[in-house]
């Protein structure tokens, strides 16, 4: 009957898969199905020998999983250069999520370079051609991206942080429910007196901004708001929004709801043109709650985004997508969460 040697970790050099099937008192191949294929194992076997994994600190080869299963244990995710040369720190706040998901499932992320412009094929081609990756999760989706129709012609598993934006959806998708978001922003407004409130937004025709837009007017319209003349749109940069904000506070606005936290700056920049207070003289929120809006004076209230709960669950369905090319596709939208902070008070009497 095998017995365990109970024998400590070794000091220096690596453990092998010999030295925990030793310390487990089972085979090596009893191991390996530990690590490969778990459900082979009674629940006993099963536990004992992932508690000798643990003790020993053993990590199981990338190189021998790979040869065995033919799978890289690699997710491909392509970095798109942002047009001002300034990545919104959500996306960095994403990867890190993401990355850190993907390890604990035992993948990593392998990021390549996609060229400036909406989205294109131009780098999943060529890791394709190479068998580099297992998968791909893909950000900045929207309308007419040819990404999602053209992998799954070929079988390839994704998963997208973001939806369609289209009439027909393809694939899985992790998102979050921007409306939602905007809409607490207005309610929390409301609560504070609030009457006249503006939404400072990205030009008609952006999946993510229209998505906002309409949780604002759904506010509105619930409250009995107008909402005529109370909306703006604007390029993402502070200084174009700085320009774009001044109609909505000529026209009376006490409130204003922003797409992003950059757009909500360029609020604070055309407050202070006019020797203004944002809290005091106009509340402002914003959106993403970027590592800025907590330092800002006064700082900025905003709309948090569930990033380590969307990079879970991304990994999440792709590796199910891997298992089970043929499951029904798979949607999750996250709600966001309203940071209340000192640039939204009540309305003046």
């Amino acid at each position: 009957m095998p017995r365990s040697t109970n024998s400590p970790p070794p000091k220096g050099g690596s453990v092998t898969l010999a030295m925990v099937a030793r310390r487990a008192g089972v085979s090596p191949q009893t191991v390996s199905n530990a690590i490969n294929s778990p459900d082979l194992l009674r629940p006993e076997t099963l536990e004992r020998v992932r508690r000798a994994i643990d003790e020993m600190g053993y990590r199981p080869s990338r190189a021998a999983q790979t040869l065995r299963t033919r799978s890289s244990k690699l997710i491909g995710y392509g970095i798109q250069p942002a047009p001002d040369g300034n990545p919104p720190p959500v996306m960095d706040r994403f990867l890190h999520a993401l990355s850190q998901a993907a390890d604990e499932a035992g993948y990593r992320i392998l990021l390549f370079a996609c060229p400036p412009g909406g989205p294109s094929l131009d780098g999943y081609e060529e890791l394709l051609a190479r068998h580099d990756v297992d998968g791909f999760v893909l950000s900045n989706t929207a309308r007419q991206d040819p990404r999602q129709a053209w992998l799954a012609k070929r079988g390839v598993p994704f998963v997208g942080f973001g939806r369609m934006w289209s009439g027909r959806q393809i694939g899985d998708w992790v998102d979050v429910d921007g409306a939602f978001g905007t809409d607490a922003a207005v309610e929390h407004l409301v609560a504070l007196g609030h009457r006249r409130i503006a939404f400072l937004g990205w030009p008609r025709g952006s999946g993510v901004g229209d998505d906002r837009a309409e949780g604002w007017q759904r506010a509105m319209r619930r409250h009995g708001l107008p909402t005529r003349g109370r909306r703006a749109e604007s390029a993402g940069d502070v200084e174009a929004a700085r320009t774009a904000v001044k109609p909505l506070l000529d026209a009376g606005a006490t409130a204003v709801v922003a797409a992003s936290d950059t757009l909500a700056l360029g609020c604070y920049h055309a407050l202070r043109e006019r020797g203004a207070i944002p809290g005091r003289d106009l509340a402002v929120v914003g959106f993403d709650d970027s590592p800025t809006a907590a330092i800002l004076s006064p700082s900025l209230t905003t709309v948090a985004q569930p990033l380590e709960a969307v990079g879970r669950e991304c990994v999440r369905l792709l590796l199910a997508r891997m298992a089970t090319p043929d499951a029904p596709p798979g949607r999750v939208l996250l709600e966001p969460s309203l940071v209340v902070r000192d640039s939204a008070r009540a309305a003046a009497r």
